[in-house]
């Protein structure tokens, strides 16, 4: 699996990911309920997302925060997201999932994650990645 890149700036923040994976649904809803600043999230099922400079592979395997500066995908598109927020406490998270060596775990735990969402609590079958995918 290849790690996220950067791509052509949006000119709004946007959070991109997997409308059809149940599991990546309910985290998004919940997050959406817990973090007071939260941008627009939108399945990339909705969008075109090629607009944006993201491609099939990106989208499949990476939920993505798409901001007016940069494109950050898999924990690094969680890592904005708290990053965004007014709390110190908040932010200090973020900052900490974005520097090594925290995140060499968070990037090993995201794909981990992305992995196995299909058998996670809230997955279905939808959320699983091709065979060939997994690998």
């Amino acid at each position: 699996m290849t790690s996220p890149r950067l791509s052509t700036p949006s000119k709004r923040p946007l959070l991109v990911f997997d409308g059809d994976c149940a599991f990546c649904t309910t985290w998004v809803n919940r997050l959406r309920d817990v973090l007071p600043r939260f941008p627009e999230a939108v399945p990339y099922q909705w969008i075109d997302y090629a607009e944006l400079g993201l491609d099939e592979h990106d989208v499949t395997h990476y939920a993505w925060y798409v901001s007016p500066t940069r494109h950050l995908g898999g924990h690094l598109a969680f890592s904005a997201l708290l990053r965004a927020q007014r709390g110190p406490g908040w932010r200090f998270a973020g900052w900490i999932i974005a520097t090594p060596p925290f995140s060499w775990v968070a990037a090993l735990g995201y794909r981990f994650v992305a992995r196995f969402r299909h058998r996670l609590p809230g997955g279905t079958p939808a959320c699983a990645l091709p065979p060939a995918e997994r690998a």
